[in-house]
C-alpha cells in the first residue's frame, strides 16, 4: 500500500522511553518536525498520542517550559541519537 506513513507503535515508543540505562533519541514526524528526547521525562506517553516537553532556551533563566501533543499515527521515526553522530562506513 504505498503513500501510507509508517507510524511508530505504542510498544515501541515505550521501549525507548522506558530503556534502561535511558539512552537519548530523535522522534521523527510526517510534517518532517523533530524532537530530540534527552530524558525520559520529556515525553508522556499515551495509547495513541503522546506529550513532548522539551524548553525553548538552553539558559536556565530564560528556559520556558513548552509542550506539543503529538499522535503516534503522524510519527514516522525513532532512533538513538549517538546512531546518528556515527561516522559513515561505520
Amino acid at each position: 500500500m504505498s503513500g501510507l506513513i509508517p507510524m511508530i507503535s505504542f510498544q515501541r515508543m515505550a521501549n525507548y522511553v522506558g530503556a534502561e540505562p535511558f539512552r537519548p533519541f530523535r522522534i521523527s514526524l510526517a510534517s518532517g518536525r523533530t524532537f530530540e528526547v534527552r530524558h525520559p521525562e520529556m515525553v508522556q506517553l499515551g495509547r495513541t498520542a503522546m506529550t513532548i516537553f522539551t524548553s525553548l532556551s538552553d539558559d536556565p533563566e530564560e528556559a520556558k517550559e513548552w509542550q506539543v501533543d503529538v499522535s503516534l499515527l503522524l510519527t514516522e521515526s525513532v532512533e538513538p541519537l549517538d546512531a546518528t553522530a556515527r561516522p559513515q562506513g561505520t
